[in-house]
């Protein structure tokens, strides 16, 4: 297993830059093909739903069930909110499908960066960068966002401190899961 100083090139390469430029393809392509669904950003929810869930089975398990659970999160937020907020506003929006793909991204990264490290300073870069990789993504989206407006400094605050928080505490979660699995064994 990788120790938390063990870091190569590739891991850097694999685990943000190729995933974070897939995260824009599908970004961008989305905006230029068809319109998303809109919705409303609610942090606890959020932060459990499409943060926590998939960095923490991608710390777990790997990156690729890190990303699958994003994804499938991401789109039980996404289908939520949509039903929800559709019909009110009547308008297309692409901040759904920033939080679809960020919630992806985050699992992946943290998967692919911690590399089922029991290290609990490696699975805490590994989360604070998946953190804010996903809330770079968000406030990329959200600036071409009709409903969520000019980025504030509370906005800021609101994507980027649940990612970031998540990066801190799911380490903690996922390195106690690690530890009960390896001691019944």
């Amino acid at each position: 297993m990788a120790g938390w100083k063990n870091w190569k090139l590739s891991d850097i390469v694999y685990g943000i830059v190729l995933p974070s430029v897939v995260a824009l393809l599908i970004i961008g392509v989305s905006m230029v093909s068809t319109p998303s669904l809109i919705g409303l950003k609610y942090p606890l929810l959020e932060a459990i739903v499409i943060v926590g869930v998939p960095m923490l089975i991608g710390f777990i398990w790997n990156q690729w069930a890190g990303g699958a659970s994003g994804f499938l999160m991401g789109s039980l937020y996404t289908l939520y909110y949509s039903d929800q907020l559709y019909a009110a506003q009547g308008s297309a929006d692409i901040s759904l499908l920033g939080n679809l793909v960020s919630a992806m991204l985050i699992g992946y990264i943290a998967g692919a960066l911690s590399k089922r490290s029991t290290s609990y300073r490696r699975m805490l870069i590994a989360g604070v960068t998946a953190g804010i990789t996903a809330a770079l993504l968000i406030f990329l989206v959200n600036h071409f966002s009709p409903l969520v407006g000019e980025a504030s400094i509370s906005n800021v605050v609101l994507v980027f401190l649940p990612r970031v928080l998540a990066g801190v505490l799911v380490p903690l979660i996922a390195r106690a899961f690690l530890q009960h699995n390896n001691s019944s064994k």
